[in-house]
């Protein structure tokens, strides 16, 4: 009896790891034979799993979606790393789950066992969540977007733009991204006829949602499309620079949401970044800290060479203490 319960275990485990499974290859697994395999998956269903079966050559074994949840089986990392996640959730950008994730995340952790325990409650404990004011997004609204764009249904929704103006568009959905701070969606619009990107706490959508579609050929990379989209396209400048540092040294200070980077050699690579003020976007690349040159627009060196002015004056007023500055100046209005 014993040894017919675990290897039950086991071949749940191997059901919810992957999606389909041969007989032959189930067996092989646990050791058995294949009639011991359909006799064990006939207890799982007297359990209430959902195992669906294919008849044939080319068919097989496939954990199916069942009226109720049944109970999932975690390995010691997967179990991890879902109560790391219930933690994130209970104060993150999702509004409405937060109670839910405690509930969830009490339930898991009444049942690990202390070797689990210790890790979850270490990281718990050595952590210190840096909670920011940024919008939430309802988790029905998350929900149905992310549906949307599962099913492939065009989604009509309300949205306030950038500036506050309010409007209704009809998209293609494709994928949401998530930045860690706030959510968007790459999708096709209609109307516009190309893809767009949306903030998603700015969306309210109508349900029920629109007509299936045919998904379109998408950007090849979305991440980089939502990263241009969030970082450059949304803003009133658009500027381009060549850093005089390798992509990987300036990827660790440059977030995707600030700018979009593109190797050039070994040691330079291209910044994209946007503004809605010129001055602020070249202090904003002076102070990464590394040496650079302006590409566009052309007005920005100018810029460039103002804010350069400036700073020298500061400098050398420092450095200089005559006519009353010096190194007990106090701040005052520079030109």
């Amino acid at each position: 009896m014993w040894e017919t319960s675990g290897r039950l275990l086991r071949l749940l485990s191997l059901l919810q790891n992957r999606r389909d499974w041969s007989g032959a290859a189930l067996a092989e697994r646990l050791g058995v034979t294949v009639r011991t395999v359909r006799r064990d998956v006939d207890r799982l269903r007297g359990l209430g799993y959902p195992v669906h079966a294919t008849p044939g050559v080319a068919g097989g074994y496939r954990l199916g979606v069942g009226a109720a949840l049944p109970p999932l089986l975690l390995d010691d990392d997967e179990a991890v790393a879902v109560a790391v996640g219930l933690r994130t959730a209970a104060g993150g950008t999702v509004a409405g789950i937060e109670e839910t994730s405690v509930r969830a995340l009490a339930k898991l952790e009444q049942m690990l066992p202390p070797r689990l325990r210790h890790r979850v409650g270490a990281l718990d404990a050595m952590t210190v969540p840096l909670t920011g004011s940024g919008p939430t997004v309802p988790s029905e609204v998350l929900t149905a977007v992310a549906l949307a764009c599962r099913d492939h249904q065009r989604l009509r929704f309300d949205y306030r733009s950038r500036g506050g103006e309010p409007g209704v568009r009809t998209v293609e959905p494709h994928r949401l991204v998530h930045t860690g701070r706030r959510w968007y969606l790459v999708a096709w619009d209609v109307e516009r006829a190309d893809w767009r990107t949306f903030r998603v706490d700015r969306m309210m959508p109508r349900i029920p949602t629109g007509p299936r579609f045919t998904p379109r050929e998408p950007p090849a990379d979305v991440a980089r499309y939502a990263s241009q989209g969030i970082a450059t396209d949304a803003y009133r400048y658009r500027g381009q620079f060549l850093l005089r540092v390798p992509l990987a040294e300036a990827a660790a200070v440059i977030t995707p949401t600030s700018g979009v980077l593109e190797p050039v050699d070994a040691h330079s690579c291209l910044l994209s970044t946007g503004g809605n003020n010129l001055r602020t976007m070249i202090i904003w690349v002076a102070v990464l800290g590394f040496e650079f040159e302006v590409l566009d627009p052309p007005e920005l060196v100018a810029h460039a060479a103002e804010v350069g002015a400036r700073l020298t004056r500061a400098a050398a007023a420092r450095r200089c203490p005559t006519g009353g500055l010096g190194e007990t100046a106090q701040p005052g209005g520079l030109s």
